[in-house]
């Protein structure tokens, strides 16, 4: 495995993996680990499944145009780097679903896979109500097709306190404290064995397992669109990624800038 390291760093990634983390890059601190890696492919220096990790992420990038807040040292941020050539650009969104249950695989195994663990359309991991993982993938188009894709994951794993109450962390819900690197390669096992039944392509198996994770899958819950709240109840996601409401007696679809859950 080619580990770029840095002198303080006391234990590497060894994932049980076929090529995702064979190639690391171990920053102490940098300001996204998503603009590393987009410097990394725009230097040919990344194969596929290459993994830019670092301890402080001083501008991470979240949905919405948002920030990721993660104390230094405390929890796991990092980029994955693929090139999902198999993938046209219209169906990206399977891409975001297999991500998002890898992640969701990964809290599973340490949770448990019980009603409290789901994945917010459209990919984001909450416990309850509460919220300690994020997602953000950017993908570089050839044509029509994928070229390659950079996975930002953000996972709050023992940090303690947030500025906002609508966060928790995986200390928080289990009341341990955990060593980062294990939990890495774990996490990196989990997200190629989705990637890889991406690549085989069994998507209805995909598309099944992510709406039966959907926070709020079926259920009536209240939304904002354009400034006004709503009623509807979530009925799926169609395959350009929006989501799919009922709403009275009327099927609409959203994108990620025109609907707001409301807790």
């Amino acid at each position: 495995m080619n580990v770029t390291k840095y002198e303080n760093q006391v234990e590497p990634l060894s994932p049980h993996t076929l090529f995702t983390g064979r190639q690391v890059h171990w920053l102490p601190e940098c300001a996204s680990t998503n603009s590393e890696a987009q410097l990394l492919l725009g230097e040919n220096r990344a194969t596929d499944g290459c993994v830019v990790i670092t301890d402080k992420q001083t501008a991470g990038k979240g949905q919405r145009g948002n920030t990721w807040e993660a104390q230094p040292g405390e929890n796991l941020t990092l980029s994955v780097i693929w090139r999902p050539a198999f993938l046209a650009a219209q169906d990206q969104f399977l891409l975001s679903q297999a991500v998002a249950l890898g992640v969701h695989d990964w809290a599973g195994t340490l949770l448990g896979f019980g009603n409290a663990l789901r994945v917010k359309w459209p990919n984001d991991l909450l416990y309850g109500n509460q919220k300690f993982g994020g997602i953000l993938i950017e993908n570089t188009l050839n044509g029509t097709m994928i070229q390659h894709s950079v996975v930002g994951i953000g996972l709050n794993v023992n940090q303690q306190e947030f500025g906002v109450p609508t966060a928790t962390s995986l200390g928080l819900l289990t009341g341990r404290a955990y060593a980062l690197a294990p939990l890495a390669s774990r996490l990196l096992e989990c997200l190629e064995r989705r990637y890889l039944q991406l690549r085989a392509g069994r998507i209805a198996a995909l598309r099944y397992d992510y709406l039966h994770v959907l926070y709020r899958y079926q259920e009536p819950h209240s939304f904002e669109v354009g400034g006004q709240q709503i009623t509807g109840e979530i009925v799926g996601v169609d395959d350009a990624g929006r989501l799919a409401l009922q709403v009275q007696d009327q099927l609409r679809h959203f994108d990620l800038k025109e609907i707001r859950y409301l807790l």
